[in-house]
């Protein structure tokens, strides 16, 4: 993969980030191409399947069964028709497969793997906070987003993602919503709704910290370039978006708009994916890598599918309410 000229001169060469890497050299790729080979053949032996999220290592995508955003992962990990779920992401997704598919092995091929988001609420703050604000709002209902652990979730009346966030909020009877954990996507959210939010103090810091200096710095030397941002980055980035979209709707809008030039406004994962499947575009980096996602590689991937390692396990108390939560955002956000 190689750089992508700078059209106006080389000053842009500190803003716009080629895509690929260069430690993909031609050594590496062999290697590579070997690990996909044993991890293939593994997946028939243990009658397995891979999940991988967009934000994944684009090596993962060319062994993963599936890839999406949550939701999308969330919806196919109730789907498969295998003994084994091996999650190519970070923990909290793999416990919703756990949580979706008891009956079911679900492998994280490296339990490090974790979120800042997720980290940043609590089942025990969030009970407590739930139980302030409904002696002031009885009508009070909680979201939490998927980026949450199992047990929050169980302390919520239903999840949601980024792309079905403002569906899953309106469809609730409650006219107060405390939403955790990200204050971010809370605010989005409230810029949809007429409904009152609550938010969270939390953020993912991947995308807290891009700022609308960079984008505006990109969108005055490409002034052509279509900008698309994911809701979880913060509001003034966000006013700067052509389209505020999950990851998975950046895919598709990619794929049909006429539009040729764009500026991939979420973690570097999505530009890997977007450069093998649309080619004929181009795609621009104003992005941060999340190190959580970047953990899982090849290596542990066939690693855990060998020795059937390290497999998720939760509380049977904590994935039934989880898991009711979880099925009312199926039922709410379509």
């Amino acid at each position: 993969m190689h750089a992508l000229a700078a059209p106006s001169g080389p000053e842009l060469e500190s803003l716009l980030a080629p895509l690929g890497d260069v430690a993909y050299t031609a050594d590496r790729c062999a290697a590579l191409a070997d690990l996909v080979r044993e991890i293939n053949a593994l997946k028939r032996t243990r009658h397995a399947v891979i999940l991988a999220h967009n934000y994944q290592r684009p090596e993962l995508f060319q062994v993963a069964d599936f890839v999406g955003d949550s939701l999308e992962l969330a919806r196919e990990a109730t789907r498969v028709d295998a003994e084994t779920i091996v999650f190519c992401g970070v923990h909290f997704m793999a416990e919703t497969a756990k949580i979706l598919n008891p009956t079911r092995r679900v492998l994280l091929p490296d339990l490090r793997a974790g979120c800042s988001l997720a980290d940043s609420v609590t089942a025990e703050d969030l009970a407590e906070r739930k139980a302030q604000l409904r002696a002031v709002y009885p009508d009070l209902a909680v979201v939490g987003y998927v980026n949450t652990t199992a047990d929050v979730k169980a302390e919520c009346d239903a999840c949601c993602t980024s792309s079905n966030a403002v569906r899953v909020v309106e469809g609730l009877p409650s006219e107060h919503i405390l939403f955790v954990p990200d204050q971010n996507l809370a605010a989005y959210v409230q810029s949809q709704t007429r409904k009152s939010i609550i938010a969270w103090d939390g953020n993912c810091y991947v995308h807290h910290q891009i700022t609308p200096e960079q984008i505006g710095a990109v969108k005055a030397a490409l002034p052509h370039v279509r900008v698309l941002a994911h809701p979880e980055c913060r509001r003034d980035v966000l006013a700067l978006a052509d389209a505020v979209l999950s990851t998975s709707g950046m895919v598709r809008y990619a794929h049909e708009s006429d539009a040729t030039e764009f500026l991939v406004v979420t973690e570097c994962g999505l530009s890997d994916r977007l450069l093998l499947e649309v080619p004929g575009k181009k795609f621009y980096k104003s992005c941060k890598l999340c190190h959580y996602m970047k953990m899982i590689t090849l290596e542990g991937t066939r690693d855990a599918l060998r020795d059937l390692q390290p497999e998720i396990t939760l509380p049977e108390d904590v994935r039934v309410r989880a898991a009711r939560a979880l099925e009312r955002m199926f039922e709410l956000g379509g």
